[in-house]
């Protein structure tokens, strides 16, 4: 497509570098009235077909236009924008060049005309043409930005300034004009003008406290402190509780090297209840980093914290602060109050609630989950983490049927954005609550599609073989599946176990006692079980080796294993079937994302 219109665009070359002035065009115009409708059309469904992506089409009756107007201004706009599609600078600069001489009144053509300059790097026309613009479109405020920014990197101050001044004429004072006035005679040179300029937007806006703040902060940075302090104590004459006054002060000190009063004066603008919250998380920010460069202890910066924390019982980003301080020292213990008073003030603060469910988690504080995760689907339901969470502690519980309803709650709650692999733990662990009620079914259809929307989820790959097995059904599949686990973890106790024991039911027991033996040497002594024990018992003695399976039977019974089945092998000394799976349970519930 582009081939053929830069072949077209080629074709218009001539027609474009001969085509008639505009009053020429204008002329030729007149002349054929009926020319103006056939124009019209092919001009609009030009640009109809371009905004459908019909660039070749487009173009077609875009030439065609020019053909029955070559001067059209409108036309050879759109022309130029093509150009500037197919990185023909120089010609789209021509045919712009030519749509504003037709329609020098056209603000837009003057503009693109601008851009391109600019664009190509052509300073001067782009400068002498957006000064143009300034004066023809006097309603515009553009032109005149162009023009600051342009003369800034000429380093053309007066003109700067002058600029400026056509601002300030069109738009009124402000402070950020005046400001930009104030930096450019400094970079002039001229100290006495710059004051001048913020002393004028005092006297402006008398009854406006910040001005003459800005101009006493303007005082202290080019070293007149004397002028500063006078007009930051005056100003806290009249507005005590002034923050920026207050704060410029606590500069003014210790840029004089006033140490104790720059202390005293920080601590009077945090202990200020008038003082924003937005200024004392600033402020904090500043006063912890000045501690660590003086390589002083935290127990100021604490003493702040507290006292301010004391004072804004409902404020929530200073103790998110406190908290990552007292993180960053390592008083992990010390931040867990602080995040729980920022989640009772807000409850819907998500960053202070999965903090505090990240430490419940760790230290395995079952009671503070299921509250953090309660409260989190109350306050932000569309959360999958904590609907996560709370499921597998309902699981751990035993509380199956919540888990399932949960579990459904959850599901009800997706949306495009949610990953697979959530989808997929969530109907895992609602398989899992099934199988423990006894709903086989159940539960295999909820490992189905756990598996649909996730093939490699191990742990629902883990369960269901498992399962399977015990129900001694579909046993290929079963190791097909278990087999992936061991791919993907080969160190995993469980997974050995699982595969291990489908290679027991489909009589394969030395290679079976392989696998349980990799179980029982693995390094993760906490995920060996009592019931990988009892099986590497009922591997053993497939394989002819009585005295160690009864090792085996008589330790699992020592780690927790009471059942009948177990004490008929012991006492038989043989191997005894399960009839009612009682070695069912599998601590198998999906890890969820770290909060």
């Amino acid at each position: 497509m582009i081939r053929k219109i830069l072949l077209l665009a080629a074709l218009l070359l001539p027609c474009l570098a001969a085509a008639p002035t505009p009053a020429a065009a204008q002329a030729r115009d007149s002349l054929a009235a009926g020319g103006q409708l056939p124009y019209d059309y092919y001009f609009l469904e030009s640009i109809r077909l371009k905004e459908q992506g019909k660039l070749d089409a487009a173009f077609d009756l875009l030439r065609h236009s020019l053909e029955i107007r070559p001067g059209a201004p409108s036309a050879l706009y759109e022309l130029a924008q093509y150009y500037v599609y197919l990185k023909q600078d120089s010609l789209a600069v021509r045919a712009m060049e030519q749509a504003r001489a037709g329609d020098p009144g056209n603000y837009w053509y003057a503009q693109g005309l601008a851009n391109l300059y600019q664009k190509r790097g052509d300073t001067e026309k782009a400068t002498a043409l957006l000064e143009d613009m300034a004066a023809r479109f006097t309603g515009k405020l553009d032109p005149l930005y162009n023009l600051m920014d342009l003369y800034n990197r000429a380093q053309e101050y007066d003109r700067m300034l002058a600029t400026l001044d056509l601002l300030e004429q069109r738009t009124g004072k402000s402070e950020e004009l005046t400001m930009e006035k104030f930096r450019i005679y400094l970079q002039k040179g001229d100290h006495k003008r710059a004051f001048r300029e913020i002393e004028s937007l005092v006297k402006e806006y008398p009854m406006d406290t910040r001005y003459q703040v800005i101009l006493g902060d303007a005082y202290l940075q080019n070293k007149r402190k004397k002028e500063a302090y006078e007009l930051y104590r005056r100003v806290l004459e009249q507005e005590p509780d002034n923050a920026m006054a207050l704060y410029s002060m606590a500069n003014y000190y210790q840029e004089t090297g006033q140490d104790a009063l720059y202390r005293q004066q920080i601590d009077t603008l945090l202990m200020n209840r008038h003082v924003p919250s937005g200024t004392k998380l600033l402020v904090m920010r500043q006063v912890i980093v000045e501690n660590e460069q003086a390589g002083a202890d935290s127990t100021r910066v604490i003493g702040l914290f507290e006292r301010i924390l004391q004072q804004e019982p409902d404020d929530t980003q200073l103790p998110l602060l406190y908290v990552q301080y007292l993180y960053s020292k390592k008083m992990d213990a010390q931040a867990l109050p602080v995040l729980q008073r920022v989640l009772d003030a807000d409850p819907t603060n998500t960053a202070a609630r999965m903090t505090l469910l990240g430490e419940a988690v760790n230290r395995e504080d079952t009671l503070a989950t299921r509250q953090l995760c309660e409260g989190g689907i109350v306050a932000n339901p569309e959360r999958p983490e904590f609907y996560l969470y709370l499921a597998i502690t309902y699981n751990q519980e035993q509380r199956y049927a919540d888990v399932i309803d949960l579990c459904r709650r959850a599901l009800q709650q997706v949306d495009p954005k949610t990953k697979k692999e959530v989808l997929s733990d969530f109907l895992t662990i609602q398989g899992d609550a099934h199988y423990a009620l006894k709903q086989a079914e159940e539960a295999y259809a909820a490992y189905d599609s756990a598996l649909v929307y996730y093939p490699d989820n191990i742990p629902a790959l883990n369960n269901y073989a498992y399962y399977l097995s015990l129900e001694r059904r579909d046993l290929d599949r079963a190791e097909e599946m278990s087999y992936k686990t061991i791919k993907a973890e080969p160190e995993n106790p469980t997974y050995l176990d699982t595969y291990a024991w489908i290679l027991f039911e489909k009589g394969r027991y030395d290679e079976a006692r392989i696998y349980i033996d990799n179980a029982l040497l693995s390094e993760q002594k906490d995920a060996i079980s009592a019931g990988v024990v009892e099986h590497a018992g009922d591997i053993y003695f497939m394989t002819g080796d009585t005295a160690r399976a009864l090792e085996f039977w008589q330790q699992a019974r020592t780690m927790g294993i009471r059942n009948d089945t177990l004490d008929r092998k012991i006492n038989e000394k043989k191997y005894i079937p399960y009839e009612d799976h009682e070695d069912g349970e599998k601590a198998t519930a999906p890890q969820p994302p770290q909060p």
